[in-house]
């Protein structure tokens, strides 16, 4: 397997994970968190709602992202137009660099209190994962 192989299968797996966890929560469930508020404030630094009609979307755009990534890839659909996959791929990279850009931000205290769950999870979890995914994405965008 070729390395931009390797990084698109390992994009599209997170972004899979993270498309389950949010049918996982569309079903009112909380975990990691013990109820809604602790949920959105510890993923989210805010008061979101955890509804089907938030959730659902992001699940769309997440398995789209996915699929986009591994079809610029060839590991799936070889037969699209190049361009579908590309211009996916590119939005998928520069919404995680969008996030890391914001996790950075956060990391120095920016919007978001040191002492919160939040903190403690955008600066040892979401950031350096976005940080890795954005690279992986660039590097099957420019494959």
């Amino acid at each position: 397997m070729e390395t931009y192989e390797t990084a698109a299968v390992l994009t599209a797996a997170v972004l899979v994970l993270d498309a389950l966890l949010h049918v996982y929560w569309m079903t009112g469930r909380t975990w990691p968190a013990r109820d809604v508020t602790a949920l959105s404030r510890g993923l989210l630094n805010a008061d979101v709602p955890f509804t089907p009609r938030v959730l659902a979307p992001l699940v769309l755009v997440l398995s789209a992202g996915a699929v986009a990534v591994l079809a610029r890839a060839d590991v799936i659909l070889p037969g699209l137009p190049g361009w579908l996959p590309a211009a996916g791929t590119v939005a998928v990279a520069a919404g995680l660099g969008l996030r890391t850009g914001a996790g950075v931000v956060w990391a120095l205290g920016v919007g978001a209190r040191r002492d919160s769950a939040f903190y403690k999870l955008n600066l040892a979890v979401y950031t350096p994962v976005c940080v890795v995914l954005t690279a992986a994405t660039l590097r099957v965008a420019l494959a």
